[in-house]
């Protein structure tokens, strides 16, 4: 099965988009972490729809339920379960959806799958509300994180088009939570802003850009348990994700090998690196640079332009105009998202070599 995401942390993804509810167990937690529903809470907040015109108008409190895993305020060692229950469905829409798959989203390749049984209802369990569970799971690891001082700070780096420019790491984390589209500085909300209205019916998307901060050196177990490689695992379980890239990234491959290489130096008597184009990982392996990964989304695939199908029934091609609540951009929502699943692969990685210990004193 495709739901379990972690090794010594363990992520069980459950629910459907139109479904009852929305769930996560965690197996791993350490004991004796403080957490309270106000923990978890505080990041689905940052990813809950209807909170502006960029974002899909379904109204949703999105409150966490901890249902099992904490006691006395305090994690068990048990699984730890949570779950935000749906509220706010209108699944008349979707029924059209079954005839004639939207071009784009999974409608049609899913019937294939599983011989038309699959709750197609608000895209079922390939919409965009299962990372509701993902955000859960990324709270918890935040708080593990902690412990080392790790920090995860993710933005906007480009959305339609529109790429932020002349912004520190600074400015991005105080700035990127106070503005819709989690845009790392002013200048750049604004051109996104823009980039969105102009639209007008269409939908585009944009590219994630999240950093790890005083990430210890030594995380990642080579050759097919790369840091890297489990990062981008859980980058593209979310949906509407087509490209991940560390570092330079692609720009690598227009470059030399001497522009390309980090020279190592000495700095207060301890080995670092003159710049980080390996965005914090080589070989496989954290090298206690800070860890830099952008995700690229797509457009929103469900648009209000006429767009070609096939009428499965009648078997002929036909038109379809997606009616609904959706996001103009994933980009901004999709924000807490990208930062909930790196803590997460870190925190996993952090377990796994014994630097946060199975209790918590």
């Amino acid at each position: 099965m495709g739901d379990i995401l972690g090794r010594s942390l363990r992520l069980i993804s459950f629910g459907e988009s139109h479904g009852k509810l929305i769930g996560a167990v965690l197996e791993g937690v350490p004991a004796g972490l403080p957490l309270a529903e106000e923990d978890i809470q505080r990041i689905l907040d940052l990813r809950r729809p209807g909170q502006s015109k960029y974002v899909t108008q379904r109204h949703e409190s999105d409150r966490v339920e901890i249902v099992s895993g904490i006691f006395r305020g305090y994690t068990t060692g048990a699984p730890l379960t949570m779950i935000v229950r749906n509220e706010d469905v209108v699944s008349s829409y979707y029924e059209e959806f079954r005839r004639k798959p939207r071009p784009g989203h999974a409608d049609y390749i899913a019937r294939l799958k599983y011989g038309g049984f699959n709750d197609y209802r608000g895209g079922g369990r390939f919409s965009g509300r299962i990372t509701i569970s993902m955000c859960m799971a990324g709270s918890v690891a935040m708080k593990l994180l902690e412990t080392l001082k790790v920090e995860v700070i993710a933005y906007s780096l480009e959305i339609g088009g529109e790429r932020a420019k002349e912004f520190t790491l600074e400015e991005a984390k105080s700035y990127r939570y106070s503005n819709p589209l989690r845009a790392p500085n002013k200048e750049s909300y604004l051109r996104m802003s823009s980039a969105i209205d102009r639209a007008e019916g269409d939908s585009v998307g944009g590219i994630v850009e999240a950093v790890a901060l005083k990430v210890p050196p030594g995380l990642g177990d080579p050759i097919f348990d790369t840091i890297e490689g489990d990062i981008s695992k859980a980058m593209f379980s979310i949906p509407a994700v087509k490209g991940v890239e560390f570092g330079s990234g692609f720009r690598a491959a227009r470059m030399k090998g001497s522009e390309h290489n980090d020279p190592l130096i000495l700095k207060n008597g301890k080995i670092s690196y003159l710049k980080n184009d390996h965005g914090g990982v080589i070989g496989g392996i954290t090298t206690g640079e800070p860890v830099v990964v952008r995700t690229a989304f797509k457009p929103t695939a469900s648009i209000a332009k006429p767009q070609r199908t096939v009428d499965l029934e009648e078997m002929k091609e036909t038109e379809i105009k997606v009616k609904g609540r959706h996001d103009p951009c994933i980009v901004p929502r999709a924000v807490v998202v990208v930062e909930s699943m790196l803590a997460f692969i870190l925190a996993d990685h952090a377990i796994r070599a014994g630097l946060i210990s199975s209790i918590l004193r």
